[in-house]
């Protein structure tokens, strides 16, 4: 590989090869591959010039999807900068605490999340600010700063192997934790999502997942500029909106979570909606339902599933479109530039059939944890990344994933790791034990639970403790139930039992909870 062919170099050729090609679709507007390209450029001169941003600088956004956010990445890849994306779903002392860690040199937002920008600069007040669509107090807006000086352009190119994102992961020590992938990371992974998707030029692929996964941003969008093809952002996920554009925009491939697949499916639409200009969907994050894949074949649109996770970029394991028949339940095979195995605790390799945890590796695994040594040691080895998933493979390489090793709790396709939610439970002066577990749920595959002992004499509700808990954390990771108990199953060295509390849930999934 050319150790100056940075990220954005693709979209530059492509710029070359067909610069009135439409390469974004937003909100009834098209950007061609020569204007984002010319984006990508000024954004990356702008920032030098007039940020002082340097190769190793981390510039976070906190933004809804949108053409920007993508050029903002390959200007990143330009400079040799590293972007870290925010969850817009988490609190604000999440974010507080990702700013902090990564050490953010910039931080670039939308107006819509302005209303965080005083706690945010009270705690990070060296932070640069830069509004997308506004103009923050003490910052500027990003035209603006493009209109000023750019400097002469002379800027040296990055390399492949320059760190290019840092996403941060729940931690199952309760901190969530910076995976650091590199520009090739994403090379990579966009010669397997080709691969995956049979991509061409000629695709027409709707970005609905959000941007700041590695799934919203990596598993089509990036493969799909990579590939000289168009991409329709929207904002965010609705049913309507989404069949709307089926017909609209007619799209040939897509990217959803379970949840959002239910959701279509639900609709009263579901059936009348012209879906021909779908060559495929793309689906993963969880257990995907048989019954839903049926639904969509059902209309004459293949599922493609694929298995990863932040730290592989996402893909590593996945069903190919127009492969052979992939055995029920089944995540696919090992990607075509990485491997996966299953492995034992020691890390050798288990034979056909036999349980264990998934291992992947490949140049798309992330080359560590942002700070954090001890974390990285205990995830990668021999250039294994260990997934804390729980899979068996077959005697063909067809990887079946069974459980979260780490009692993971995935809803409507975010992670929730049950120790961040105890250790904000275990805060609060009236409690002395818990444990969160998920809880089987129609609408969003799984939702939290919490299991809580109080303190003697404490006479704290559950509506008390489900509002400390908001304060702290997102929405999506507050427990749906409290339920108060007097004791918690653990094992003789005192270690909570999760699977058995979780086992009390698996029968019969709840319904709908808002």
């Amino acid at each position: 590989m050319n150790n100056k062919l940075d990220l954005c170099t693709l979209i530059e050729r492509n710029a070359a090869y067909t610069p009135g090609k439409t390469a974004i679709h937003f909100e009834g507007q098209s950007l061609s591959y020569a204007s984002l390209n010319r984006r990508i450029e000024r954004i990356a001169r702008a920032f030098k010039s007039q940020l002082g941003v340097q190769r190793g600088d981390r510039i976070a956004i906190l933004s809804l999807n949108r053409p920007d956010y993508l050029a903002l990445l390959y200007a990143c890849a330009r400079l040799g900068a590293i972007l870290v994306p925010l969850n817009w779903r988490l609190a604000a002392t999440e974010h507080l605490f990702i700013l902090s860690d990564s050490g953010a040199k910039v931080l670039v937002l939308e107006q819509c999340f302005g209303a965080a920008l005083p706690v945010l600069t009270k705690q990070v007040p060296h932070a640069s600010l830069v509004g997308l669509d506004f103009t923050p107090l003490g910052g500027c807006k990003l035209d603006g700063l493009l209109d000023g000086d750019c400097g002469d352009g002379r800027n040296p190119r990055a390399e492949p192997s320059c760190p290019l994102l840092i996403v941060y992961t729940s931690g199952t020590t309760g901190r969530p934790k910076g995976a650091v992938l590199r520009q090739e990371a994403l090379l990579w992974n966009s010669i397997m999502s080709q691969h995956m998707h049979d991509l061409t030029s000629a695709d027409h692929t709707l970005a609905v997942l959000p941007f700041f996964h590695v799934g919203g941003l990596n598993i089509q969008t990036t493969p799909s500029l990579h590939h000289g093809a168009t991409v329709s952002i929207h904002t965010r996920f609705g049913a309507e909106t989404m069949l709307d554009a089926f017909e609209r925009d007619r799209p040939s491939l897509a990217a959803l979570v379970p949840a959002m697949m239910q959701a279509l499916a639900s609709n009263g639409r579901w059936e009348s909606t012209d879906l021909s200009s779908l060559r495929a969907i793309c689906t993963g994050s969880t257990m995907v339902p048989q019954r839903l894949v049926e639904r969509f074949v059902a209309r004459g649109v293949p599922v493609l599933q694929v298995y990863g996770s932040t730290e592989t970029c996402p893909i590593a394991v996945y069903t190919k479109l127009g492969g052979n028949l992939v055995p029920e339940g089944s995540s696919g095979l090992a990607g075509l530039c990485c491997e996966a195995a299953i492995i034992d605790d020691s890390g050798s390799k288990l034979p056909p059939g036999i349980p264990g945890e998934i291992a992947v590796r490949g140049p798309n695994v992330f080359c560590g944890y942002w700070g954090n040594q001890q974390a990285t040691r205990e995830a990668l080895s021999n250039g294994w990344y260990r997934t804390g998933d729980i899979g068996r493979c077959d005697a063909d390489g067809y990887i079946w994933v069974h459980d979260r090793k780490n009692n993971l709790i995935i809803s409507g396709g975010e992670n929730i790791y049950p120790a961040e939610v105890e250790r904000v439970l275990t805060d609060h002066p009236d409690v002395a034990e818990c444990a969160v577990v998920g809880r089987p749920d129609t609408r969003w595959g799984e939702v939290p639970v919490a299991y809580v002992i109080k303190r003697p004499g404490a006479r704290i509700e559950a509506e008390a403790l489900t509002a400390h808990v908001q304060s702290q954390l997102a929405r999506f990771k507050v427990p749906r139930e409290i339920i108060f108990t007097q004791e918690l199953p653990k094992t003789a060295l005192g270690k909570i039992q999760h699977f058995l509390l979780k086992d009390r849930h698996a029968i019969s999934p709840k319904g709908a909870i808002n």
